[in-house]
């Protein structure tokens, strides 16, 4: 498996830095953000490095469609029952900060919204 030694996240994947996690397999990981967006944020990697989402191909097909299909299930279990949003930052335009592959999974009740 693919890791970056000066890999922020491929750090935490190979628990040298402490992260509050929610979810981990042999290919993921999935743990809270330290800087949250919503009341529920949490970020969902793979244990491979790979960059950026550019950075993908036919290879990691089935790898991104976990992440996605996991995403559901964790706004379950963390007891997000209204909705909830996924979002991939990609490249420096992107706004991408950490270059390994990541998705935000952000939900629970925002005190801005109306309604």
């Amino acid at each position: 498996m693919k890791h970056d030694p000066n890999c922020l996240f491929c750090k935490i994947a190979a628990g040298q830095i402490p992260a509050k996690k929610v979810y981990e397999d042999e290919e993921l990981l999935v743990f809270h953000d330290i800087n949250p967006w919503a009341p529920v944020h949490v970020l969902v990697i793979p244990k491979q490095h790979v960059a950026t989402l550019a950075d993908t191909g036919p290879e990691h097909e089935a790898l991104l469609g976990r992440m996605l299909a996991l995403a559901p299930r964790l706004m379950r279990d963390l007891g997000v029952t209204n909705g909830f949003r996924v979002v991939v930052n990609n490249g420096p335009d992107g706004g991408q900060e950490v270059y390994h592959l990541h998705m935000h999974v952000m939900g629970g009740p925002r005190p801005w919204a109306k309604g």
